[in-house]
């Protein structure tokens, strides 16, 4: 079967298309990206993140799973820019805005932006991604990787360099930024 050209996207039109069942779609320079939903250990591992999470941000900021964000790479009339990590941490007023105007949650608003490795998506995460977070502005890029033992690696930017990787850690952790926080990466396997 020959199909025709896919059309390109600003970050407008790629959220007029509204949500996906069968895989998720992510938007790269105007072209869609489609990619199958993850297996039980990643949603595990997700799910016991998020509730780690949640239970210790500050109450101004909200954590949030498999949402679009719009990395605002590209002007609004331009082919653009979304990913949908895995958890993000967000100004709670930015995700009722976007939420409010049907429109993505902006890149300005994110606080944590967090990818579970994948086998199929290892270079895309530690490469790719970490180029369009940094260059988003996010502040805070982690990469949790569950091969075992569980780890974690965090980013965060320095000016002008763009991320600086701290050592990957596993186990019980205290990290004191972006405010402080403990997480057993233990809990996040079966």
């Amino acid at each position: 079967m020959i199909l025709g050209k896919a059309p390109l996207l600003t970050v407008a039109e790629y959220a007029a298309l509204g949500e996906t069942e069968s895989c998720y779609t992510e938007l790269l320079e105007g072209r869609l990206l489609l990619s199958p939903n993850p297996g039980p250990a990643h949603n595990f591992a997700m799910l016991e993140l998020w509730t780690q999470l949640a239970g210790q941000a500050p109450s101004r900021w909200t954590v949030v799973h498999a949402i679009d964000i719009d990395l605002e790479l590209a002007a609004p009339d331009e082919l653009g820019f979304s990913r949908r990590p895995d958890l993000i941490v967000a100004d709670l007023g930015g995700v009722k805005r976007a939420d409010e105007s049907g429109r993505l949650i902006s890149a300005k608003d994110v606080l944590i932006v967090v990818e579970i490795v994948s086998p199929s998506s290892r270079r895309t995460d530690h490469v790719i991604k970490h180029g369009e977070y940094a260059d988003a502005g996010i502040p805070h890029y982690w990469i949790v990787d569950l091969t075992e033992p569980v780890s974690l690696t965090v980013c965060h930017l320095a000016s002008g360099f763009g991320y600086q990787n701290a050592p990957e850690v596993s186990g019980r952790i205290t990290l004191p930024e972006p405010f402080p926080l403990e997480l057993d990466l233990g809990q996040l396997s079966r």
